[in-house]
């Protein structure tokens, strides 16, 4: 009898466990009473599929490379939902990252994605951080031409040019609308700016390099 129960009490358990809210594809939704006054969330407005053309599914332009001419000398090229409407609930997207010599895609997360990345020229060095309950481990290597590295969800990752030349990788990720959050822009450039006292407490600085590092990254 109680191993009856048991089982009985663990597919609850299994059920409920399953019946979870999809992934948000959005910052946030903030409810309405009114739904004129609203917008749609987690995903966009279907086309009826009798109208679907191939155009709805075609990109073409990964084959150009992206301007690096910048602070952090690399460009990212996203192909997500908003370039490819036929992504839409595929829970799936691509992005082309450019480096310059000695460039890099500073720290930065993915609030709503995994990304799988494959180096095609150049040498890179990668890696992602993993969360508090983990100590903050460092997992990094130095990729080659065809090699592949895992960034999990939601882990700060980075990839550094170590080559004197321009280094070109392919992503994947598990979102068609994976979002990032890149680190510094936001920690440092939010609008409004985070009280410095705050930030020079969190990252043990004087406040007044916090106030120099606002004044960088407010733009």
């Amino acid at each position: 009898m109680r191993v009856s129960i048991l089982i009985t009490v663990l597919a609850l358990v299994i059920s409920f466990a399953k019946a979870y809210d999809p992934s948000p594809l959005q910052d946030f939704c903030v409810a309405v009473d009114d739904p004129k006054t609203g917008v749609f969330v987690n995903g966009k407005f279907c086309k009826d599929p009798k109208q679907a053309k191939a155009e709805d599914f075609f990109y073409s332009g990964l084959d150009k490379a992206g301007n690096t001419d910048n602070d952090v000398k690399s460009n990212v090229t996203t192909v997500n939902v908003d370039q490819i409407p036929g992504l839409n609930t595929m829970g799936i997207s691509l992005v082309r990252i450019d480096y310059a010599p000695y460039g890099q895609n500073p720290p930065h997360t993915h609030p709503r994605a995994t990304e799988i990345l494959v180096l095609l020229k150049g040498t890179l060095y990668v890696g992602f951080v993993s969360s508090n309950q983990d100590n903050n481990r460092l997992f990094a290597k130095v990729l080659q031409p065809g090699d592949v590295f895992v960034f999990p969800i939601g882990m700060i990752h980075f990839q550094v040019n170590v080559g004197k030349t321009p280094a070109v990788a392919f992503a994947g990720l598990s979102s068609q609308n994976a979002g990032v959050i890149t680190i510094a822009d936001t920690v440092f450039g939010s609008k409004p700016p985070i009280n410095p006292e705050v930030l020079a407490m969190a990252f043990q600085l004087d406040v007044n390099v916090v106030k120099d590092l606002e004044a960088k990254f407010k733009n």
